[in-house]
């Protein structure tokens, strides 16, 4: 069904359904192993190896849940929304892009806060998914508000906490926090004109 797709041919709303109950399969086992791992509290673990290897089987299952929403967003962007002339279709796959943007998004989260319990505000991980769900907020979510927010927060925190940068992360943190600042600067200027125009338009 994927060959198809990438193939150009336009599915029928039978193929389409076949193809979306398949990748449901696929994210609904990954999603659901990953409710529970975040919901068991670390201290019931009796080791710190027992507590790692949990911890790498959460990043597994997030790799592969990021995966498969970037390879289903690829397939409904650049060959079944693109396709399809159905407009019945159409409206299924702009849902079905809409749920793998949510799911997308719950893994940013989950990631998110893992790295703030776990990683100090100059570690160039925690900063790279700051950076990247503020970024998401911002272009996906049409939340520019919760953008600058998240944004400004860790780039503050971390500017805070310069003094704990080491000499191995010292560039890439550095880096991430420079476009933190490029974001903030530009969302900024995106308000203020979007005020100006609101109030140019309030006297018209």
């Amino acid at each position: 069904m994927e060959k198809m797709t990438e193939q150009g041919a336009e599915l029928s709303n039978e193929e389409g359904n076949l193809l979306s109950v398949a990748y449901q399969n696929v994210v609904r086992g990954r999603r659901s192993a990953s409710r529970v791992i975040s919901s068991i509290p670390q201290n019931t673990y009796t080791s710190d190896k027992k507590l790692q290897l949990i911890k790498d089987y959460q990043e597994k299952v997030e790799s592969e849940l990021r995966s498969i929403c970037t390879t289903v967003l690829e397939l409904l962007d650049k060959y079944l929304i693109a396709n399809v002339t159905n407009p019945e279709s159409k409206v299924f796959y702009l849902k079905m892009k809409g749920d793998y943007f949510r799911y997308l998004a719950e893994v940013a989260c989950e990631a998110f806060d893992i790295s703030k319990k776990e990683m100090q505000p100059t570690h160039p991980i925690r900063l790279g998914l700051a950076l990247h769900f503020s970024v998401f907020h911002y272009e996906i979510l049409n939340n520019p508000e919760l953008a600058r927010m998240l944004a400004k927060t860790a780039f503050d925190e971390a500017i805070a906490e310069l003094d704990t940068l080491n000499e191995h992360s010292y560039k890439d943190s550095t880096l991430i926090m420079q476009l933190l600042r490029d974001n903030l600067t530009l969302w900024t200027s995106d308000s203020a004109g979007e005020e100006c125009d609101a109030a140019e338009g309030a006297e018209n």
